[in-house]
């Protein structure tokens, strides 16, 4: 019988331990950064895990309620003088007794993750649904009795033309205090969305207000959820902040948190739960950075994928995982922010999600498309939203199209042998001498590359590899004769490159071997490579298949959007055939444009209009039931393509004609130049 299973998340490193190990030993055999001050006497807190128990379809488990040790009087005692979330274990105590998939939280992590969302620079003309407006109100009168509300209805509209006024009954019970307190005149904030009949006061103080009126504008992800903290006078973003998104620990990617719903009862409310809990965090800490009160937060906009919108609200997803894949709700949705049990902003804040275009397609896409504007491009645009799952928009102002491919979580450094989120120690960028074969490399928060004085001493040990390392160590592979078009890695005969080290019937290339000072070696297997093939043949495909479909065999322009967008390097993208054609200058990042459109939708009523009817006019593509997604999808698996030519590639870059078998037998290698 094999020994247990554990899987780690958010890294996606797994391993088998004899029974009895405890869960800081296996993060440390494993690499897996998980932290630890004390030695594992259970007095530090450092090592809080979260072991998820049930059926995870995504890994193959079954994670039984006796998966690890019983909790012990350590741990009872710890929680019990300084606290402790429940479900929560301390990694040094808790023992592997069977099959496990263990999620590791941020601040159980020694080297934080760094969440690359931040906000773009961009002009938005403001058109708020909230704002603040100052009044004057008349006087009770004997001779003319009203109430204080109806003469404050009466002010706004002779003196800002403002109708339909309402307010709740907690609001009302202050009104009296604040008019006589400010000598009648009052400062109101008022909300009206684009949907409303009628404008609603969440807010208001005596005299002239001049403290914060703020907005959130929320990219939830499946796999990070980032915020933007704005000003809603002006639309300036005060703080940009970003957390993993706790789900994680149910499945890295949307279809196995789908699964995780279908196969264990009530497991789409712990979602919600999770991912509520951490948005309510993340308004406190971004709050708290930009140094507002966090009651200040009147508004929040809310994109996310179609899985993400429904987990939010409270839907079970189950429908969107099979076909027709049915939307419980896809067109836009206002609504109290206490209905999402967000206790930590504004007790009257308000909540627009923006419309979801399709089952797979979501409000994330919806907000690229406002910010990025395909529906008015005069060139053939193609628009890729690089995550967990892509979202893909094709089109110009004559027709739009879309689509989302499965990508995984290969890109974001998941399922990789040494991969890692981004943070501080990890490989981001990669270079391979194609003469020596020897790599160089630069690492999150060094800007001195490997080969470098000092890097050593700057940077101390090098953690892991990140998507954006993997992407470019994949290319670069390629480009120096080290893996072949069909994506086999060459042993060190073929290759000439010691580097190249048998692991079983396949061979895997070192990047960066820290054994000498109790780092890890870093390495490039076989079956990373796979991971890698599999994501980038995913997005191509889809690509592809929306120019199928709109009857162009290139585009125009090509638009990097997300975070991990941003970090691509063309030219490796290029090589590896995650994108189509196209002239290396045509191929910009747009940063966190799903983060721009909702900030976009944050600051303006008007742009909230403008997307709801631009949703109604892109076509959807579903990709899982297209024939011709498949075909694609095989023939993107060879770097860069196994048919389709790369013209504007090849006129900066000759790529050898290598070809290696796998045994590691005789060579067989061409070379072309």
């Amino acid at each position: 019988m094999s020994d247990p299973l554990v899987i780690f998340t958010p890294s996606g490193k797994r391993g088998r331990f004899p029974v009895g190990t405890p869960v800081l030993a296996a993060a440390r055999q494993l690499g897996v950064d998980l932290d630890s001050v004390c030695g594992g006497r259970g007095i530090c807190s450092k090592c809080q895990v979260q072991p998820g128990y049930g059926e995870f379809a995504k890994h193959g488990v079954t994670v039984a309620a006796d998966a690890l040790s019983e909790w012990n009087a350590v741990e009872e005692r710890y929680k019990s003088k300084r606290g402790m979330l429940d479900g929560r274990r301390l990694g040094c105590q808790a023992k592997i007794m069977g099959d496990v998939v263990i999620d590791v939280p941020p601040e159980s992590q020694l080297h934080k993750q760094v969440i690359r969302k931040s906000a773009t620079e961009r002009e938005i003309a403001m058109d708020p649904a909230t704002r603040t407006l100052y009044v004057e109100v008349a006087e009770p009168d004997m001779d003319e009795p009203s109430g204080d509300f109806e003469r404050l209805q009466i002010a706004l509209r002779e003196q800002w033309g403002v109708q339909g006024v309402e307010a709740d009954l907690p609001l009302l019970r202050r009104l009296q205090g604040a008019l006589r307190q400010g000598e009648w005149k009052v400062t109101v904030a008022l909300h009206k969305g684009n949907h409303d009949a009628r404008t609603r006061i969440l807010d208001l103080w005596p005299g002239f207000y001049e403290g914060g009126l703020h907005g959130l504008a929320i990219d939830l992800g499946s796999t990070t959820i980032a915020a933007h903290l704005c000003d809603l006078r002006d639309g300036r973003v005060l703080a940009s902040a970003g957390v993993m998104n706790p789900q994680i620990r149910f499945g890295e990617d949307l279809m196995s948190r789908v699964s995780y719903a279908m196969m264990n009862p009530g497991g789409d409310i712990e979602m919600t739960k999770a991912v509520r809990q951490a948005i309510d965090r993340l308004a406190t800490e971004i709050a708290a950075e930009a140094q507002v009160d966090p009651a200040s937060i009147y508004e929040l906009v809310f994109v996310c994928n179609p899985v993400m919108h429904h987990l939010l609200l409270g839907i079970d997803p189950v429908e969107l995982g099979q076909a027709p894949f049915a939307l419980a709700l896809g067109s836009s949705l206002s609504l109290d922010a206490r209905e999402l049990d967000l206790g930590s902003v504004n007790r009257a804040a308000r909540v627009y999600v923006l419309p979801c275009i399709a089952g797979h397609v979501g409000a994330d896409c919806a907000a690229v498309a406002l910010s990025e504007e395909p529906h008015k491009a005069t060139d053939m645009v193609l628009i890729v939203d690089v995550g967990t799952n892509a979202e893909i928009l094709l089109g110009n102002s004559a027709r739009v199209l879309a689509c989302s491919s499965p990508t995984g979580p290969a890109f974001e450094g998941a399922q990789i042998s040494s991969g890692q989120r981004a943070a501080p120690g990890a490989i981001e960028r990669l270079a391979i001498d194609p003469v020596t074969k020897e790599p160089r490399f630069r690492v999150i928060g060094c800007d001195l590359w490997s080969d470098e004085p000092g890097f050593a001493e700057a940077v101390g040990t090098v953690t892991g590899i990140c998507g954006s390392g993997i992407i470019e160590a994949v290319a670069e592979m390629r480009m120096a004769g080290l893996l072949d078009a069909r994506g086999l890695i060459g042993s060190s005969e073929q290759t000439g490159s010691a580097r190249c080290e048998p692991d079983g019937r396949t061979h895997s290339y070192l990047v960066h071997d820290g054994s000498a000072t109790g780092g890890p070696r870093i390495l490039v297997t076989q079956t990373d490579i796979r991971a890698i093939q599999l994501a980038k043949s995913a997005l191509y495909a889809g690509a592809r298949l929306l120019m199928d479909e709109i009857g162009v065999d290139k585009v125009d322009r090509v638009v990097l959007a997300g975070a991990f967008g941003a970090h691509i390097s063309p030219k490796h993208a290029m090589v590896l055939g995650m994108i189509p054609d196209v002239p290396l200058d045509k191929v910009i990042s747009a940063g966190n444009a799903a983060g721009t459109g909702a900030r976009i939708a944050l600051a303006s009523v008007a742009a909230r209009d403008t997307i709801e009817q631009v949703v109604q006019q892109i076509h959807k593509v579903e990709t899982a039931i297209e024939p011709r997604f498949q075909e694609h999808f095989v023939n993107a698996n060879a770097i860069p393509h196994a048919v389709d030519p790369f013209p504007e590639l090849a006129r900066i870059v000759s790529l050898p004609e290598v070809s290696f078998n796998t045994g590691g037998g005789s060579d067989r290698r061409r070379r072309r130049g």
